[in-house]
């Protein structure tokens, strides 16, 4: 399936593309912005370092020749291939504006713009609302690893005319008290909750992102109008695929599974914000 530019939705919602792993296409009022490229195709392993490494075991729903123009990227981190692969990286110098982590930016250069947690930075375009860009904090696996897994963050988008509250990207992150901060700082009205309960043999039981039980006890507390899964199927080292993670959701309380939205790959689907 292609996905041929779109003129944007009103600011109240989003025509949300699920592409892939933690890769969506988010457009409204004008914008196309891009999150965490994946476009290799699948069967290659990606080292993670420390002995760590996935194979890709789908690729892309939508080939990332078939975007059209792509005004921002908002990349959660760049040094992990399930998040940044080859096509993805291949993609970034057409893109009109990347935003990541500070060490990133340093990385790739190119005018990246890098952000701490809880940094602010502003897209802006003739004709369209400004978005405020802000990074969110997140620990890309257990107390102490960062070392091992390096920077990572989230984002919240705001921009004039939303009904419900900032549009939220956990990124890859485990439930902590910094991703508790946003239930106290922000108010979502939709977001993408990265998942997987990503685990690695050779660390055995140590989670690198949240379980759906982790999903359950955030979103009771950030309580967005709107959740959208994201980044849980498509590698191996992804432990909880969608049927495991609908079980574990069925069981939630009804404020917190009434919330939840699950998109067909590649299907655009309009959500409010």
């Amino acid at each position: 399936m292609s996905s041929a530019p779109f003129p944007g939705t009103a600011p109240s919602s989003v025509r949300v593309t699920h592409i892939g792993g933690p890769t969506t296409l988010l457009e409204f009022a004008g914008w196309r912005l891009l999150t965490d490229p994946t476009f290799d195709p699948a069967g290659r392993r990606y080292a993670f370092g420390w002995g760590t490494s996935s194979r890709k075991l789908a690729g892309p729903a939508i080939p990332a020749g078939e975007l059209g123009p792509i005004d921002a990227v908002l990349l959660t981190h760049d040094h992990h291939g399930d998040n940044l692969d080859e096509a993805g990286r291949a993609l970034l110098p057409s893109a009109g504006t990347v935003i990541t982590t500070v060490p990133g930016a340093a990385r790739l250069g190119g005018g990246a713009r890098g952000l701490s947690p809880w940094q602010s930075t502003t897209l802006e375009a003739p004709g369209r609302p400004s978005i405020e860009v802000t990074a969110t904090p997140c620990r890309h696996g257990p107390p102490l690893s960062h070392p091992i897994v390096g920077d990572v963050v989230g984002f919240a988008l705001r921009w004039d005319g939303q009904r419900h509250g900032v549009l939220w990207i956990s990124g890859d992150t485990v439930l902590y008290g910094g991703v508790r901060h946003v239930a106290e700082r922000l108010t979502v009205g939709l977001t993408l909750l990265h998942l997987g309960g990503v685990r690695f043999p050779v660390t055995g039981p140590l989670r690198y992102t949240m379980t759906a039980r982790d999903a359950v006890d955030l979103l009771g507390a950030v309580r967005p109008h709107t959740a959208v899964p994201v980044h849980y199927e498509g590698w191996q080292h992804f432990q909880q695929p969608k049927a495991i993670i609908e079980r574990e959701f069925a069981d939630a309380p009804p404020d917190v599974r009434d919330r939840i939205r699950w998109l067909p790959l590649g299907t655009p689907t309009d959500l409010e914000t």
